[in-house]
């Protein structure tokens, strides 16, 4: 466990880049260099890992060290990945509790929240590639985003994502059928899931809760936990730290999800740092339930078409989602100025050119920011 939980810890301090860059990284270091997982192994969990909601990025080191030495080593890996940005996030919380007010810093402030807008567009545009590619999934996308536009509330969006996997699950083929033996297997991490969930549906005031209802319907990646939270907490959370929180994740190492320690310091402001410790493990752990419950079994589900399906329809509700999202509220709330405009335009294509690591858009920005308010 120690020498898992030291691996980890050195990868959630070097792992910037997002989820992409972190699979890329695991690949080289577990099978290349360690030799802990075959090829096909590797492939295996990362198919179950994105086919399940929450961090594919974490649940796929998750997945690693349990192959490697049980339900210990998974928890010790969770621990180590998520330890380097858990601390610099929780930091980012406290300071920002007694945040100066000078105009440097809230013109750093209106800096990230221009390079938010950047990247959750260019999240968009990603995702539409990837999970739009039918008329159907381009068709639920849109009316996902019209209808969130109007109305971006938690019961619309867990409607909607209901409504388009049973859609999807009725138009695909054939029946969806699991054997005993496999689903026993996993049983009582399933029941844990689905227990925790109803309680969390029940309990609506608590927080943590909150949290765990998001964990559990994240589907698409990281970048979508942003519309879900900001429905879910807007009453405890103002727009601006919302933002702040997000843009701040990508300058961190480790799971985007990190955003979650933020937040939870943030809305519980007299006991931040269990605060953010709570929110941290109630949105992780449903994703890691999952895998433990699905693990035996997926070889069967990613072969049955109505199961692939549904979360096709999903997904796209998912970038319908985080569109109306970057419509309002991170668009909404970006610097309206014309040379902010500007310095965006050039963010995003330097975004999407790949030339540049994300830690110097990331500079770029703060200091535009802070540079504009100070004269």
């Amino acid at each position: 466990m120690a020498a898992v939980f030291l691996r980890f810890l050195y990868l959630g301090c070097i792992a910037f880049g997002g989820p992409a860059a972190h699979i890329a990284y695991f690949r080289k270091v577990f099978v290349e260099q360690l030799g802990w997982v075959s090829e096909q192994q590797f492939a295996a969990q990362l198919a179950l890992c994105q086919f399940l909601p929450g961090p594919a990025s974490s649940q796929l080191g998750f997945a690693i060290a349990y192959s490697r030495g049980g339900l210990p080593s998974a928890v010790a890996a969770f621990l180590g990945f998520t330890l380097p940005s858990f601390l610099l996030m929780l930091a980012l919380a406290l300071w920002a509790q007694n945040m100066p007010g000078s105009g440097w810093v809230t013109g750093a402030i209106e800096g990230m929240k221009l390079l938010a807008a950047v990247v959750v567009l260019d999240a968009v545009m990603n995702m539409g590639r990837q999970f739009c590619r039918s008329r159907r999934q381009q068709g639920i996308a849109l009316l996902s985003l019209i209808l969130l536009s109007l109305w971006m509330a938690p019961l619309l969006q867990l409607s909607l994502m209901a409504l388009a996997a049973l859609a999807g699950y009725a138009g695909g083929s054939g029946t969806v059928q699991l054997s005993r033996q496999a689903l026993s297997a996993g049983r009582r991490f399933l029941m844990t899931f689905a227990v925790l969930l109803i309680l969390a549906f029940s309990v609506t005031t608590s927080v943590y809760a909150q949290f765990y209802v998001v964990g559990s319907m994240v589907f698409g990646g990281g970048h979508v936990v942003l519309p879900l939270l900001e429905s879910f907490l807007g009453p405890l959370i103002d727009s601006e730290s919302f933002l702040l929180g997000y843009a701040a994740a990508q300058a961190v190492p480790g799971p985007m999800f990190s955003l979650v320690t933020y937040l939870g310091a943030v809305a519980v402001p007299s006991t931040p740092v269990l605060g953010a410790l709570l929110s941290t493990a109630a949105v992780f752990l449903p994703g890691f339930l999952l895998y433990l419950g699905l693990s035996g079994t997926w070889q069967q589900l990613a072969q049955q078409s109505r199961v692939m399906a549904a979360i096709a329809a999903v997904n796209a509700v998912a970038v319908g989602m985080l569109a109306a999202a970057w419509i309002d509220p991170v668009l909404r709330h970006a610097p309206q100025r014309f040379d902010a405009l500007l310095v965006g335009v050039l963010l995003f294509v330097l975004l999407r050119s790949g030339r540049l690591p994300i830690i110097i858009l990331i500079a770029g920005a703060l200091v535009f920011g802070a540079w504009r308010l100070s004269v």
